[in-house]
């Protein structure tokens, strides 16, 4: 693998509309991003992943973008970008924007242009198809449920693709022409000083054609639109000329959402010479999944967690550096998630976080995720925003859940657990905004708080500050960065360990993922406690014993 700039920095995800409101109206905007670039540069990060801030309706929060070269104007203007990235650029600091090209907004020229003439030029610009009778062309459900075809408006007897929400049609990538237009929008972004973009929902861009139904897989008669991406072949050449066209003459840094990518495939992703820089690893947010819904999803355990990482370092080997995360705009809280219920403690989230950053790949940060902040407990649905979590409740009681068990159900993964407002500090709105949030603050702000953590050396916060600064340390970034992972301790429950290795150097990174005490035997020795969560460290011989919760990072270097 050959080493890139990237590759030492930490990276932090930033929603927006829930950050910081610097004018009162409720909204997280992109001056409240520029104040707060100091905390973010002292936490160490180098990375800034801003959500969506292109022109929308926010049908899906900004994945539903009516305009490409514009700032949307609640988060402020095309100038708060630039100064944001030129701020950004004095503190050695990068800035990627999403890029969303799967679907755009059906409030865009193009689809207001298609609508207008579906049989011209820009009606190509998307799956346009005849629809006789209201019979659809084949049995595909959209991610946010229901068919994947709606009627054209203004046209009965035709229908539009929307993978994701019917406000979100789907691009038509076979079109040379389309792809045009997407290019040249990326390279006018990077040309201003992007530093590169994460890239949402790229594996859909390649559809299984012609339309053909599949096997159904609920009693709606619809398939899943996993089960749809594993009969599609051929994205490598869309990707491989977006790569050539824009990224790779501006040495641009690109990570990508990838799901159901093939093993095979992983060197054409990510390797030397890969579509993305990076890509994010899933496999512990889609474990338990289930064909039925939220309701049915199994809860992942301390093992399974661990199981998931370590298969996931495994699967990718030397062929590049995975973006590793605990959570994102799209999950519930990490520490809610995995942490079983009713443990969720300060060592445990310290835990969480050395046994996830310490893995081989790019951290990144989820705003919020440095102090802790935990799931929203709903009380009605009529809380919830989150159109995925609304779609998800419905499915959850007509599979026959009461009201209640359906809002429990849906609580523990809806979206808008980590969409609530940055808690920075114990005031109203947890300092977030002046005015009305525009999603209630979780009712924890005033015990969870970045106010009440900044100067507090045993906080979760300050925590994170020393775990970040080893990617720079120069006694411990090489083995940090490039060093292997080799798992140890599997068959022991409820530990979660691995070695990071470097020619001159081997950390033991060890976590008691239990409540009670557990004593290990190592089969090195510790020269050093690089660091540990809590205060002490009980060791005898050649054995530790870790308290509940407890994670250690050890130097257990040899001699030699």
């Amino acid at each position: 693998m050959e080493k890139q700039w990237w590759h030492t920095k930490t990276a932090y995800q930033i929603y927006p509309k829930s950050f910081c409101d610097t004018n009162g109206d409720g909204i997280g905007d992109l001056p409240g991003i520029i104040d707060k670039l100091d905390y973010l540069k002292d936490l160490g990060i180098d990375i800034l992943w801003l959500s969506p801030i292109y022109c929308s309706p926010l049908a899906d929060q900004g994945y539903d973008i009516s305009d490409y070269y514009n700032i949307d104007p609640r988060f402020g203007t095309m100038e708060d970008m630039d100064r944001l990235i030129a701020e950004a650029k004095k503190r050695d600091m990068y800035i990627l924007m999403d890029l969303v090209v799967n679907h755009c907004s059906d409030e865009h020229a193009w689809f207001r242009k298609a609508c207008e003439d579906p049989e011209g030029e820009y009606g190509k610009y998307f799956y346009i198809e005849d629809c006789p009778d209201g019979k659809r062309p084949c049995n595909w459900r959209s991610y946010f449920g229901g068919s994947v075809w709606e009627p054209l408006p203004g046209h009965p007897d035709k229908c539009y693709l929307h993978m994701f929400h019917k406000k979100q049609p789907d691009l038509n990538w076979e079109n040379p022409k389309l792809r045009e237009e997407i290019y040249t929008m990326i390279n006018w972004w990077l040309d201003k000083g992007l530093a590169g973009f994460r890239i949402d929902a790229i594996i859909n861009i390649k559809k299984p054609l012609p339309w053909q139904d599949y096997p159904a897989d609920r009693a709606d008669g619809l398939c899943s639109a996993g089960e749809v991406l594993k009969h599609a072949d051929g994205i490598g050449a869309f990707l491989s000329e977006m790569r050539d066209r824009c990224f790779l003459p501006h040495g641009a840094f690109t990570v990508g959402e990838v799901f159901n990518e093939k093993p095979e495939e992983l060197p054409d992703f990510i390797g030397d010479h890969g579509y993305f820089s990076s890509m994010f690893d899933f496999n512990e947010t889609i474990f338990g999944g289930s064909g039925n819904g939220w309701y049915d999803q199994t809860p992942i355990t301390p093992n399974d967690y661990r199981s998931c990482c370590f298969a996931s370092q495994k699967k990718v080997g030397e062929i590049g550096m995975l973006s590793n995360i605990i959570e994102n705009h799209d999950e519930p809280r990490g520490v809610s998630r995995y942490i079983p219920e009713g443990e969720c403690s300060i060592p445990a989230k310290k835990l969480l976080a050395t046994m996830n950053i310490m893995l081989r790949g790019l951290p990144f940060i989820y705003q919020g995720q440095e102090i802790g902040m935990e799931n929203v407990e709903f009380q009605s649905i009529r809380e919830v925003n989150d159109i995925s979590t609304l779609d998800e409740y419905q499915v959850a009681r007509k599979a026959g859940l009461t009201p209640d068990a359906a809002l429990k159900a849906v609580n523990r993964l809806s979206r808008d657990n980590a969409r609530t407002p940055f808690q920075w500090d114990a005031s109203a709105n947890a300092g977030f905004t002046d005015g009305t949030p525009w999603l209630p603050v979780n009712r924890n702000y005033t015990r969870i708080n970045l106010a009440s953590q900044k100067n507090d050396p045993d906080s979760v916060y300050q925590y994170y500050r020393r775990l970040l600064a080893l990617r720079k340390d120069p006694r411990y970034a090489e083995t940090v960065v490039y060093g292997d992972l080799v798992p140890v301790f599997e068959d022991q429950d409820r530990v979660m360990a691995y070695y990071r290795t470097s020619a001159a150097q081997t950390l033991l990174v060890i976590g008691n993922y239990k409540t009670e005490p557990q004593t290990l035997t190592l089969s090195s020795k510790i020269r050093k406690v690089v660091l540990n969560n809590l205060p002490q460290l009980k060791t005898e011989g050649d054995t530790i014993t870790l308290e509940g919760y407890q994670a250690v990072i050890l130097d257990v270097s040899s001699d030699s």
